[in-house]
């Protein structure tokens, strides 16, 4: 499949490199030189120099031919403008555009996007998806990673390894012995730094990362089988009125009664938008994050929670590490470079959100079309969870889950059937129609479609 990228930031090179592990003909455009030099090296892609609104350049890239567009460059402007061309003049059949900007973003503007306008098959909205992502781990103050699957049956939740954990030294496939009642399958293990996909005999260990499906009512126990017992957010302080967290604050007002927000915002002129635009009830405070009379009045130390999520990646560590340092009991904290990932997960942060892993994952959810009803990405390339309808053609329906030759770095981690959470075992038969959760390592993710026949394809 031919596929051209545009823009290769942190967002565009990710997906490229989810994309060209399975033989597709990718290209990726950027105006800079040295970005695209870094994806023709470092990546199985083709780099190209250029503006990606231009037709001349498109049509270098192979747009007569493409089957997507993917349109993810800083400029919300030119991803749209790259959508249009790559409808009105190459007939690209789909285009997605990630577009940040709320203005563009208003219900009453929404039929911009249709074929008869711009023509954008999926617009993501990054501060929207990612206040999402932190309102989900919210809901269970335990884990770093929440996500619904199955119409809310199933969660993909990720969670730390505590030394007062039962599960520790304990082989994995003595878990259901030992807890019949709870229905979890873990599916990666992160241990410093490395990722792998665990087998019966594996163990977990004091620190792993822990990746994992389970039943939805048993989320609040699984955690706790974790060593977790943090009590639910009551008082959330966000730090950061911009996009993602005014986002965040909507959705806690809407969603999440009993919690009481305060936020606060460095610009006065945003601080008293975002004071006329919320509750009266949500308390906006104008002011540096950073500066402690402020964090006082906040009464950071009293709140089970702090998100820091303005646009500045150290103002969020250091404000993470203050509100804990001042007795608050979890920090969630945005952070955008990557390469900080090592060093911050040593100081304490409880939650580090990416940006541009968020985006990803939400893009590949649109990108894995056919039976696929969600995607997930794991680590950084690790790998992805996948929930799909097995079909009567599948390979995988012709007997027990043993006998079907499920690759190493492949794992089913659970079905849905009839309403009913099942998380099978190697005598288990998929049956036709049952909602299936995979997780398969980057390099397995096309053999999913194989097995399975779920129609990961994208036509």
């Amino acid at each position: 499949m031919k596929v051209i990228i545009c823009g290769a930031g942190q967002v565009g090179a990710s997906i490229s490199r989810h994309l060209a592990l399975e033989d597709n003909d990718i290209t990726v455009i950027d105006t800079s030189t040295e970005l695209a030099q870094r994806m023709d090296e470092s990546h199985d892609v083709r780099g190209m120099v250029g503006y990606a609104s231009h037709p001349d350049v498109l049509a270098q890239a192979g747009a007569r031919d493409a089957d997507m567009l993917i349109a993810v460059t800083h400029s919300d402007e030119v991803n749209m403008v790259a959508c249009e061309v790559a409808h009105s003049v190459f007939n690209i059949p789909l285009r997605i555009a990630r577009i940040r900007k709320q203005a563009y973003l208003q219900p009453e503007w929404s039929s911009m996007f249709s074929a008869q306008h711009l023509a954008i098959s999926v617009v993501i909205s990054p501060e929207v998806e990612i206040a999402h992502s932190i309102a989900r781990r919210l809901r269970s103050p335990g884990a770093f990673e929440m996500v619904p699957l199955a119409d809310g049956k199933v969660h993909l939740i990720g969670v730390h390894c505590t030394n007062s954990s039962p599960l520790l030294n304990t082989p994995l496939r003595r878990l259901t012995e030992m807890f019949p009642d709870v229905r979890a399958a873990v599916l990666a293990v992160f241990r410093d730094g490395t990722g792998f996909v665990p087998k019966g005999n594996d163990m977990l260990r004091l620190g792993d990362d822990v990746h994992l499906v389970c039943r939805t009512a048993d989320i609040v126990r699984v955690v706790a089988l974790f060593g977790h017992s943090e009590a639910p957010a009551r008082r959330l302080v966000i730090a950061g009125g911009g996009n993602v967290g005014f986002n965040l604050a909507k959705i806690v007002e809407r969603h999440m009664h009993g919690i009481s927000i305060k936020m606060i915002e460095g610009n006065a002129e945003r601080a008293e938008l975002i004071s006329r635009s919320l509750r009266s009830s949500t308390v906006v405070l104008n002011g540096d994050a950073l500066d402690h009379e402020i964090l006082d009045e906040a009464q950071v130390g009293r709140a089970e929670t702090i998100v820091a999520v303005t646009n500045d990646d150290e103002t969020n560590v250091f404000t993470s590490l203050l509100a804990k340092r001042a007795g608050c009991g979890r920090a969630i904290t945005l952070l955008n470079k990557t390469s900080y990932a090592p060093i911050v997960a040593g100081l304490g942060m409880d939650v580090v959100v990416n940006p541009a892993a968020v985006t990803v994952s939400s893009i590949l959810r649109h990108v894995r079309r056919g039976r696929v009803a969600a995607v997930q990405t794991i680590g950084d390339n690790f790998g992805e969870v996948v929930e799909a309808e097995a079909l009567e053609t599948s390979r995988a329906v012709s007997g027990p889950i043993g006998s079907i030759g499920l690759p190493a770095g492949m794992i089913v981690g659970a079905l849905v059937r009839g309403g009913e959470v099942i998380i099978p075992t190697s005598q288990t038969v998929i049956e036709p129609h049952d909602r299936v959760i995979v997780m398969a390592t980057a390099d397995l993710v096309r053999k999913v479609e194989k097995l399975f026949a779920v129609g990961l394809e994208f036509f």
